[in-house]
């Protein structure tokens, strides 16, 4: 089974930015997470600070366009890791020794479907889909199918940029796991518990923001939602 591990964690002036020393540090240590648990990793990305974000919002026929992510919600994502196990119990074993659980949060939620996708390069961006919890659609429900159906459409006129994605199940599945003095503390529940939260994420190529945000505005989203766009580091150098 998938699970998708959001990365969370406090974003103030000592955040580290890709380029420095200590985004370099940080880079290390899930490296070295890497090496030690590959072999479950189905997918992950690093991305650029939050005050980058830009999130698109669609209210009945308009869409608006603002800097900055989707809420301000005292903790932001960072990155990703989609595990590929067998159950919770072995993705929370996995969240536990990530180092955004030391600094902050991972967020655990079981993937309906998944998109891999390749080495991320320096033209990648990220669309995290924000929906209000009480309007999420769970699978299996009419609502749902109808949402595939517009996603598909999507997926038709946007495939050669898609790179991957993914959907996610309901929050009432999220676990969120934060290290604690002796033992990791263990809650059911996304990070944040604000009324939004995330319901899924695409990961796709584009030459700059101007074409990102074009691209994401076209991202099927629910009604009050948001798609906050932000830009993937590129690793591989």
């Amino acid at each position: 089974m998938y699970y998708l591990a959001l990365l969370t964690g406090r974003e103030d002036e000592s955040v580290a930015r890709p380029g420095t020393a200590e985004f370099d540090a940080e880079v290390a240590q899930y490296a070295a997470f890497d090496a030690r648990v590959g072999e479950v990793i189905a997918g992950g990305a690093a991305l650029y600070p939050a005050d980058t974000a830009i999130t698109v919002r669609r209210d009945g026929g308009t869409t608006l366009v603002t800097d900055g992510p989707f809420a301000e919600h005292a903790e932001v994502v960072g990155g990703f890791y989609v595990f590929d196990v067998a159950d919770l119990d072995e993705a929370i074993a996995l969240a536990r020794h990530l180092p955004a659980a030391a600094t902050g949060a991972v967020e655990l939620r079981p993937l309906v479907q998944w998109l891999p996708h390749g080495e991320p390069g320096a033209d990648w961006w990220m669309a995290l889909l924000w929906e209000h919890a009480d309007s999420v659609a769970a699978p299996g429900t009419s609502e749902w199918e109808s949402a595939v159906a517009e996603h598909e459409r999507f997926g038709a006129r946007a495939g050669a940029a898609i790179r991957g994605g993914g959907a996610l199940r309901p929050p009432a599945t999220a676990t969120t796991v934060r290290s604690g003095p002796d033992t990791p503390l263990i809650t059911d529940g996304p990070f944040t518990e604000s009324a939004e939260v995330v319901a899924g994420l695409y990961l796709f190529a584009a030459p700059d923001a101007s074409s990102a945000t074009e691209l994401a505005a076209l991202i099927p989203i629910g009604h009050k939602g948001g798609t906050e766009v932000r830009r993937v580091v590129d690793l591989s150098g």
